[in-house]
């Protein structure tokens, strides 16, 4: 988890596709003193694209969304080597037991009290004090005279092309970088990536699925609000294998 920078205040996003509740509950975090930075989204996959950046302590999941809920926004969190703290809010408390399986730091039920809220910042302040830093590397990627930054953790696939290889994340975007597989695959080996083809290099901790049809393996990863399926040749095939076996 991310070590939430309490001095600045916490830098929080929250996720909700209702208008109304949205702009609630942002403006009751503006009112407490340990909120920094708050950013919004109104989808998953939107959601998804502000977390890759990795510079979110403490996210508010709305439950029930079209496409990615908060739910399985949290599953792909639990993917990332170093996730925000969670808080889910919804208008029903059905999904309860499943949100605190899943490490949420709190549950909140619509419409959300102020003492309420307020208890579930201290609860990811302590949560975040009680985990030490870590380090997740940025790689820069460039499109069009912008560089921006993708997460290594959110990397799902890395794809040969050329002097180039392209990263696939998450969120499904994609980024041309000028390196080599094969550095790739030494470099980030000790970060769960695994070579499983001449072509691609994995995260092993995304995987979704293996699926084994007609001698043919494919390994399934997220891409948004879809997947990616990627082969794995023969001569790769049993190293995935024992490495997913020791997972």
């Amino acid at each position: 988890m991310n070590e939430p920078s309490t001095a600045a205040g916490l830098r929080v996003l929250v996720v909700d596709d209702e208008r109304p509740v949205l702009d609630e509950l942002v403006w009751l975090l503006a009112r407490d003193d340990r909120i920094g930075h708050v950013r919004t989204a109104s989808s998953g996959t939107e959601a998804l694209r502000v977390l890759e950046g990795g510079d979110v302590d403490l996210a508010f999941l709305d439950i029930a969304m079209p496409g990615l809920s908060g739910l399985e926004i949290a599953r792909l969190l639990s993917r990332f080597a170093h996730p925000p703290q969670v808080v889910f809010v919804t208008a029903h408390d059905a999904h309860a037991i499943e949100a605190f399986e899943m490490n949420a730091v709190d549950y909140l039920l619509k419409p959300v009290r102020e003492e309420r809220l307020a208890e579930s910042i201290r609860r990811a302040v302590d949560a975040g004090e009680r985990t030490a830093p870590v380090v997740d590397e940025r790689i820069a990627v460039e499109l069009g005279g912008v560089t921006r930054f993708v997460v290594r953790s959110t990397i799902t696939d890395v794809e040969a092309q050329g002097d180039y290889v392209r990263l696939h994340t998450i969120d499904g975007t994609s980024h041309l970088v000028r390196m080599t597989l094969s550095h790739v695959a030494e470099t980030w080996s000790e970060h769960e990536f695994v070579r499983v083809h001449r072509s691609h290099v994995v995260n092993r901790r995304h995987i979704r699925e293996v699926r084994q049809s007609s001698g043919r393996t494919t390994i399934v990863l997220p891409s948004g609000d879809a997947t990616l399926e990627v082969e794995v040749s023969r001569r790769h095939h049993r190293d995935l294998r024992e490495l997913l076996r020791d997972s």
